[in-house]
């Protein structure tokens, strides 16, 4: 964490110009996309590039420091539901984590996709993401949608964007949901407890989660679950903030998991777009995992 108090020289500065003026390693962009992950903070406070400081705030910035990641094509093997010239959309298994970030350098769904399709990804994500349109979890399972190209890439952007995808979520809750179908409008943002975890929060931004009990089993329920925005662990963070954490979260759960499995049992099973060339209605489904289906037949 860097920490200063703003001194005459910085007052009245946009904040992200204050910040780049007084750590000179850090860009703008930099500095800008660090806001929006909610890791900058004003006397404690989330904070906007826009803001001009004052003399005497306190400024945070939570950085992780940045090693150089060498991003080379590996033979991991994956589960291919749809592909083109334009897209692939892959059923990312379990553990698997989307890009390289530091303690993550390789092993992941980049370093694969690269090995099957060499140069011919979307740059619009920078080095260590590309063809990345949107992310899941590590331990979340599912359908994710990799752009060839920046023409894709932007398309698919703007979907998502305008909430044109549609995702649907399978999930294993811990405890008897009553309702039979509800939806979950908490904002969302970084937990000012634990900065590593998100939480439901006045300050936050919007998130909206929808879910529908699928089957009741005994302290259990197996849901449907669609969102309509995209915040980070939203659907961990929905469901155990309403009492019912997602089974295996290590996260949100406190710790609790009867099934000895690794990571929630989330799964993103269905997703509908546009394709982002021809314009087709694409559906595509990928069943559940076998672990996940043996918890249920336990149940």
């Amino acid at each position: 964490m860097k920490e200063f108090v703003v001194e005459e020289e910085y007052a009245g500065l946009r904040l992200d110009k204050a910040i780049a003026l007084k750590y000179t390693d850090l860009s703008r962009t930099n500095i800008q996309r660090l806001i929006e992950e909610d890791k900058i903070f004003i006397n404690d406070k989330k904070a906007k590039a826009s803001y001009k400081v004052e003399l005497g705030d306190k400024i945070q910035v939570e950085e992780i420091e940045a090693k150089e990641i060498s991003l080379k094509p590996q033979d991991i093997p994956l589960d291919i539901i749809y592909e083109d010239n334009d897209i692939i959309v892959v059923n990312k298994q379990k553990g698997l984590v989307v890009h390289p970030a530091n303690g993550n350098p390789d092993g992941t769904l980049v370093n694969a996709i690269m090995n099957i399709c060499k140069d011919s990804l979307s740059g619009i994500g920078g080095e260590i993401r590309p063809g990345i349109v949107h992310r899941l979890d590590k331990d979340t399972s599912g359908l994710i949608i990799i752009a060839k190209n920046d023409k894709a890439h932007i398309h698919l952007s703007e979907q998502i964007k305008n909430h044109e995808v549609k995702k649907t979520y399978i999930a294993l809750v811990r405890g008897n949901v009553k309702e039979n179908e509800a939806t979950i409008n908490m904002p969302i943002g970084r937990s000012t407890k634990d900065r590593k975890k998100m939480a439901v929060s006045k300050n936050g931004k919007n998130a909206i989660t929808h879910f529908k009990v699928i089957k009741r089993y005994e302290n259990y329920t197996l849901l449907e679950i669609k969102i309509e925005t995209g915040r980070t662990h939203q659907i961990r963070v929905h469901m155990s903030s309403i009492g019912y954490p997602v089974v295996g979260d290590a996260v949100y759960s406190n710790g609790k998991n009867p099934f000895g499995v690794i990571g929630q049992m989330l799964h993103a099973k269905k997703l509908a777009f546009k394709h982002p060339i021809t314009n087709e209605e694409l559906n595509l489904e990928a069943p559940l995992p076998e672990y996940f289906e043996e918890v249920l037949n336990r149940l």
